[in-house]
């Protein structure tokens, strides 16, 4: 056992002898390895101190390199703007003509390259490319400029007055005849022109504007329009728009048969033919605003479309003169020496200036248009103070009217059915009286209409009071009162003007006209009744000349024969005279006339039927009874009924 470890503790000495020399070796390797290092490293450092300068060199050839690169990519963008400027020029240089959306295309791509070199220091805008291409889009404005014109030019024709008419509303198309002649149907009968749809049935009334440039040129002369507005040539633009289009809306307004007339002319004309010309006035007014003001402003909209203050230049500019032209003839009219016939034209002239207002305040928007639309303002107040003006002019010529025409007959006198008629047309026109007191006055219109017309009718009773002061025979002054004051009512009650005037009004009225027919009876029937009386027939004495009476009711007796033939004469004469004039007088309402009859036989008849009965056995027990007692009652009764017929003296006679 001891021998055992022995050598097994050598074996150990051994190994670990050998590990030992191992490590010692390790060691000198390593002190070797950080030796070369060591060396390595200064050898580095000093290679990396001798190639420093050519690293520098290195650095700045590639900076040199890539502002090399930067250059020629700065050049390559130069070049290709003098490549788009030969190819602009070029095309402009052609022409407009051939290609315009081209030519367009060139002088944004040379307005692209003016702005890119005159942005860069080294080119001056005086001389060189800068100034080449501005000479060069000077000469291509100017080419725009012929093209705009000419292409405008080309376009704008004068509407025919045809056309105009197939843009209105069925209703309102002229029927027959010239627009502008005297007897178009359109210009007659002035009250028609107030009742318009317009006024209830707006939807149903549509206008159409022509096309006054066809729309497939409109986008065109937009772009070139932009072109001439961005090169600064605003006033070139207006001047040729305006020269183009000014005149070709003036003509279509001539050929539809629009005169300039002033006061003078207007004075010099005949009513009937002035009347005319005004109902044409009204049509006119309305075609002009809304077909062919409007169909103008939707081709200045588009042709300035982003430009609106130069849009609604140009069409101040446009129309001026045609708004001037049309707006001359109402201020002549509203100018001219007033009369009453002129109230209803004016009125139909304020009412379409007034249903045309807010049309001329949209078409003629913005500042530039300020002067149409104070003119158009203008002639709407003037019309409607001169309207108010005649109202006051016909109040006073009624009560006035100093006119001696004869009206013989009793029946009404011209001056009441014209008053009359005129205070109908009056109502016809009740929304547009609304409008004008309200012009002038507050207050409710309906009580501004009753005054005006209650101040009319007591001018006209005025009036006829001293009128019927012409006749000797007072029956016929109070039969020409009561059938004009009869005439009067009738019509109140059969018109409008009964609600406005109120029941109080007509029923103190009719009285009037009853006590003018009871005056009438006094006047006319007193003294023939009087002769059918029996006061002055009786005597004192008895004897041959007295009948015997039976002493009862209705006796003759103690009446003078001589007395009774006296009377009977007496009532035959008053009678036929009375028949044969007032068979000539006349009383034209059916219904009065009648009654009329009727009143003076219920007060004759009975009277005369008594006093036959009581006096006639007198005269027939004598000689010639039928020459005292003419007529039997039934003989008055149908002469009665020939009274007040108008009859001619030739008819009168028996």
């Amino acid at each position: 056992m001891m021998g055992i470890a022995v050598g097994g503790g050598d074996l150990l000495s051994e190994k670990a002898g050998m590990m030992r020399e191992s490590l010692q070796k390790s060691q000198g390797i390593t002190d070797n390895v950080v030796t070369i290092l060591g060396s390595f490293d200064h050898r580095l450092s000093a290679l990396e101190t001798a190639m420093r300068p050519t690293q520098i060199r290195t650095h700045s050839i590639r900076k040199a390199h890539e502002n090399i690169d930067k250059t020629l990519k700065a050049a390559e963008v130069v070049l290709a703007h003098f490549d788009q400027y030969r190819q602009a020029e070029a095309k402009i240089l052609k022409g407009p003509h051939e290609d315009l959306e081209n030519y367009l295309e060139a002088i944004d791509k040379l307005r692209s390259n003016i702005e890119f070199f005159g942005s860069k220091k080294g080119f001056k805008s005086s001389d060189g490319i800068v100034g080449h291409a501005n000479n060069l889009l000077a000469k291509a404005i100017s080419k725009l400029e012929d093209e705009f014109k000419q292409l405008l030019s080309s376009y704008s024709k004068p509407v025919e007055p045809e056309r105009l008419f197939d843009c209105l509303p069925n209703s309102m198309r002229p029927s027959s005849g010239s627009p502008g002649h005297e007897g178009d149907p359109s210009s007659k009968v002035p009250s028609n022109h107030h009742s318009e749809p317009h006024n209830n049935n707006d939807d149903a009334v549509v206008y159409t504007p022509p096309a006054l440039i066809p729309p497939r040129f409109l986008p065109l002369l937009h772009d070139l329009a932009q072109q001439m507005v961005e090169a600064g040539h605003r006033q070139q633009l207006l001047k040729i728009y305006r020269d183009a289009r000014s005149n070709v809306l003036e003509e279509s307004l001539q050929k539809l048969g629009v005169e300039k007339l002033n006061k003078d002319d207007v004075q010099k004309l005949q009513w009937e033919i002035l009347e005319a010309k005004i109902g044409n006035w009204i049509h006119f007014m309305r075609i002009a605003v809304k077909l062919l003001f409007a169909g103008e402003r939707k081709v200045c909209d588009q042709i300035f479309e982003g430009f609106d203050s130069l849009s609604e230049q140009c069409f101040a500019d446009v129309t001026t003169n045609s708004v001037s032209m049309l707006l001359s003839f109402g201020e002549a009219i509203a100018k001219s020496k007033r009369s009453p016939e002129k109230l209803f034209v004016l009125l139909d002239m304020y009412e379409i200036m007034q249903e045309l207002h807010s049309e001329i305040e949209t078409l003629f928007k913005g500042k530039a248009c300020s002067d149409i639309r104070e003119a158009a303002n203008g002639l709407t107040k003037r019309l409607a103070q001169t309207a108010q003006e005649t109202f006051g002019d016909f109040e006073e010529a009624v009560e006035k009217d100093a006119t001696k025409t004869a009206v013989t007959d009793g029946t009404v006198h011209p001056l009441t059915s014209y008053v009359i008629n005129y205070v109908k047309f009056l109502f016809d026109y009740r929304s547009t009286l609304k409008q004008l007191f309200q012009e002038f006055e507050d207050g409710n219109d309906s009580s501004q209409l009753a005054s005006v017309t209650m101040r009319i009718m007591q001018a006209l009773q005025t009036n006829l009071e001293g009128k019927s002061k012409q006749y000797k025979d007072q029956a016929l002054t109070h039969l020409f009162l009561m059938n004009n004051i009869h005439y009067i009512v009738r019509s109140v009650r059969r018109s409008e003007a009964k609600d406005l005037l109120g029941d109080d009004w007509v029923q103190r009225h009719r009285r009037i006209v009853q006590q003018y027919a009871n005056q009438y009876k006094r006047n006319a029937w007193a003294k023939i009744l009087q002769c059918l009386s029996i006061q002055g027939l009786t005597s004192s004495g008895g004897g041959s000349g007295t009948a015997g009476g039976d002493g009862g009711t209705g006796s003759s007796s103690g009446a003078s024969r001589a007395l009774v033939k006296d009377r009977f004469k007496t009532f035959n004469i008053m009678f036929e005279e009375l028949h044969q004039k007032q068979s000539q007088w006349t009383v034209p309402d059916t219904e009065l006339r009648e009654s009329l009859r009727l009143a003076v036989a219920e007060v004759l008849l009975p009277a005369y039927r008594s006093f036959v009965k009581r006096f006639g056995p007198l005269v027939e027990s004598g000689k010639n009874p039928q020459k005292y007692i003419k007529y039997t009652a039934e003989d008055l009764d149908r002469m009665l009924g020939e009274f007040f017929e108008g009859k001619n003296m030739s008819e009168t006679k028996r």
